[in-house]
């Protein structure tokens, strides 16, 4: 009798250990998540987003969550992370919004515009006025969370091997140009197409293209683009150039709640430090461009040119909203956000920078 006393007190202990010890048991589990990106292995700024951002969810989570970044060298599909994460092949993924134009074509509205809103005021557009629940509605139907990925700010029209003198020069024009702005320039009777970015500095010398858009001193110098292509040309096409952070939303849905919050806090800490990264390396790397490639021309587009262009944007937005209630309510509601938040910029921003430089 007494040891079947002892007995059962040895599984009551037992019992009572194995209960007080689940919760430090599921605290301690590893979630693995993989992220897929469009850039290759190593690339600077754009792949520096994805690696900050697992640092930190590592980091803030206790090592609780850990993310592996695949780069497009291994998967082999940059312009395919969109499927792969909605498929749950990738759980996570690291591209632009505009590249799925194809697919879903209102996901192009959540990286930039031509003529639109610039990085801050595009920044407090997701997060306070309205913009992130409407990439939530467009994203929600496909299994897959978006989240700004990181912005390049202002970015520059592009590397031309000829002058741009007037709306002829652009007539079968080839250029590298995603997003709407391709559609604009098609409009215009230039032929857009968009490459992969290890291909982009072949395609241009061998004049595949005649010209190509990328981002700005910050990646452009890197690239090699001003020793065979001399003109460039200042921005009007993607002035705020926002990145994004996709999540298969199952997986996302399987994480503990503190971990959601985890994940959501290190993306939006990667996307801004990616903001301010492009906008130190842009400045440092145009002082180089300047010193050590005098033969640089940077132009703007004549004014009839860029009123062309404005006016063909206008007539696509148009047509765009009329075809699709979606579409209609996203680009009224950048459209009405950018026309109460440029009074801000023009009286703060604008007024300083036109003050200071008399």
């Amino acid at each position: 009798m007494l040891k079947l006393n002892f007995a059962k007190k040895l599984v009551t202990i037992a019992a009572c250990a194995t209960m007080l010890a689940s919760p430090l048991m599921a605290a301690e589990k590893v979630y693995r998540l993989k992220l897929a990106e469009t850039w290759p292995t190593n690339f600077p700024v754009f792949g520096d987003a994805p690696k900050n951002m697992a640092a930190l969810a590592e980091q803030m989570s206790n090592g609780r969550l850990k993310i592996t970044i695949d780069s497009k060298n291994k998967h082999k599909a940059p312009f395919g992370v969109f499927d792969m994460v909605r498929s749950g092949q990738y759980d996570m993924g690291h591209s632009a919004s505009y590249y799925w134009k194809g697919k879903v074509p209102n996901t192009l509205y959540f990286t930039t515009m031509p003529f639109g809103m610039t990085a801050p005021e595009q920044y407090a557009w997701f997060y306070h006025g309205g913009g992130q629940e409407l990439m939530d509605e467009v994203y929600g139907k496909y299994n897959i969370m978006s989240f700004p990925g990181g912005n390049t700010g202002n970015q520059m029209g592009g590397w031309f091997q000829k002058e741009i003198n007037s709306l002829d020069d652009l007539k079968g024009l080839k250029m590298r140009i995603p997003g709407f702005a391709g559609e604009v320039l098609a409009k215009l009777g230039a032929k857009p197409t968009n490459i992969p970015p290890g291909e982009l500095y072949t395609a241009l010398e061998r004049r595949t293209i005649d010209a190509l858009e990328w981002v700005g001193p910050s990646l452009d110098l890197r690239m090699g683009f001003h020793k065979i292509a001399p003109f460039y040309y200042t921005g009007w096409h993607e002035p705020a150039t926002e990145l994004q952070f996709m999540i298969n939303k199952k997986k996302y849905d399987s994480l503990p709640a503190d971990l959601q919050q985890i994940l959501k806090t290190a993306m939006r800490t990667a996307a801004y430090d990616m903001y301010i990264q492009s906008y130190h390396l842009s400045s440092e790397n145009w002082a180089t461009m300047k010193q050590e490639f005098p033969n640089i021309q940077v132009k703007s587009f004549p004014p009839a040119v860029l009123a062309a262009m404005r006016t063909a944007n206008d007539e696509l937005l148009a047509e765009k909203a009329a075809a699709d209630p979606l579409a209609k309510r996203i680009l009224e509601s950048q459209a009405e956000y950018m026309k109460k938040v440029r009074v801000w910029t023009e009286i703060s921003d604008k007024a300083y920078l036109d003050n200071v430089s008399n």
